[in-house]
């Protein structure tokens, strides 16, 4: 078994060069680990990652390093609050087109793959999503086979003639565990749920609150599925025969994703479920997306204005978020979809989550692409509605603590537009 050690990097990548790697629960981390040992002998060199539970990405980086990434996930909130990450805002969708036109490093791409199949071949298993869509544009690749990634059907398939180097592992992927709901998230997970009819074809994050509008929706039929990533809350509908994609207008009968983030239950179970693993320039495509009539996005955020604007990255200065995909499936759910969701608590560590004006500065999602914002006291229905109805609607779902002061903050918002 090849040792990732023996990877010398300085022969693979330039000073002044730069590179990506896969992922989440599909991060090479072994090499990962080995590139950061080497920097110094390299030279200056930039690296786009996505979400990452690598810790030593958390906090002191090599000098030499620079850390790109679209948005604060995981680790890289660390990275934010010492001030040492570089973030490219952008839609989810807009990474596959960056990477082609070399807007963001291609010198060197860093897989963990599947073992080869009968054809010879690897995988991306898990974490199709961006990487596949890298690759075509990367010079270099340097591949983790790992002997427990699970094979995944629909992403690309690699001879291991694509590979400068290879190193073969056997260790766990990557687990998230959320937290178990509380009241408070069931109530919002209720209220969700009740905007969710038999048939709708569903993108949902990732996190307790997501977990628990899955669960919610157990007594639902013929739902399907067209999201980022897939977690635990999918496979059991599945099992529940509540996630059939019978309806869905494309890809029907099947669960389409980039990449899988949960359990190791889940990961055993994969290559068994009815799902497609697809590159982001599938699954977060507008001209797909738009097909999709029956699509119900559900997203969360850190705080929603009083116009319906959503923050969902920045929180006192410090990225701990993303825009991700949510503009990308809320804009489509909401105007050629079924509905666009916001589900969040309505107050943080004392905090309302309903504010006059975003704190973090940044508009996330606009209010257009906003059909409902809901919290644990209820639901606030914004399309049709004119500023100031918007406003009042939201104030009526904030911490009933917060509700006066919003009323006054009421006075600085132009309800005349």
């Amino acid at each position: 078994m090849s040792l990732a050690g023996q990877i010398d990097f300085t022969r693979l990548l330039r000073p002044g060069g730069g590179l990506w790697w896969s992922q989440a629960g599909a991060e090479p981390e072994p090499l990962v680990d080995t590139l950061l040992d080497q920097v110094d002998s390299i030279g200056p060199i930039r690296a786009f990652s996505g979400l990452t539970w690598n810790e030593r990405l958390a906090g002191d980086l090599p000098d030499g390093l620079t850390v790109l990434s679209y948005g604060g996930l995981g680790q890289l909130r660390g990275l934010s609050k010492h001030g040492l990450l570089e973030v490219v805002p952008c839609h989810y969708s807009s990474i596959p087109r960056m990477f082609e036109r070399g807007q963001l490093p291609t010198d060197l791409g860093l897989v963990q793959v599947s073992p080869p199949g009968p054809d010879g071949k690897v995988g991306l298993g898990i974490g199709v999503d961006y990487a596949a869509d890298a690759i075509p544009h990367t010079t270099r690749l340097v591949a983790e086979i790992n002997h427990r990634m699970p094979p995944t059907v629909g992403g690309v398939r690699l001879p291991l003639s694509r590979f400068s180097a290879v190193i073969e592992t056997c260790r766990p992927l990557r687990e998230s565990i959320a937290r178990p709901p509380d009241d408070a998230d069931r109530r919002i997970a209720s209220y969700v749920a009740s905007l969710v009819e038999d048939g709708d074809t569903l993108q949902i994050g990732v996190g307790t609150l997501p977990n628990a509008v899955l669960e919610s929706l157990s007594g639902h039929r013929d739902l399907g599925m067209h999201t980022g990533l897939i977690t635990d809350g999918v496979l059991t509908l599945i099992e529940k025969g509540v996630l059939t994609g019978a309806r869905k207008e494309i890809d029907p009968g099947l669960v389409v994703t980039g990449a899988a983030l949960g359990s190791a239950s889940l990961y055993d179970r994969i290559p068994e479920m009815p799902a497609e693993f697809r590159p982001a320039s599938y699954t977060h495509a507008p001209a797909v997306l738009s097909r999709l009539r029956s699509l119900v996005s559900i997203n969360s955020a850190i705080e929603v204005d009083l116009l319906g604007q959503v923050g969902a990255e920045l929180s006192r200065g410090v990225h701990i978020g993303a825009v991700g995909g949510q503009v990308d499936f809320s804009r489509a759910a909401s105007l050629t979809g079924a509905r666009s969701i916001i589900a969040l608590r309505s107050e943080v560590k004392g905090q309302s989550t309903i504010v006059p004006a975003l704190h973090g500065g940044v508009v996330s999602t606009a209010r257009v692409d906003v059909d409902a914002v809901v919290t644990e006291h209820g639901i606030a229905l914004l399309t049709g509605c004119t500023v100031a109805e918007r406003a009042r609607r939201l104030i009526a779902v904030a911490a009933p603590a917060h509700r006066e002061s919003l009323e006054r903050g009421l006075s600085s918002l132009d309800t005349h537009e």
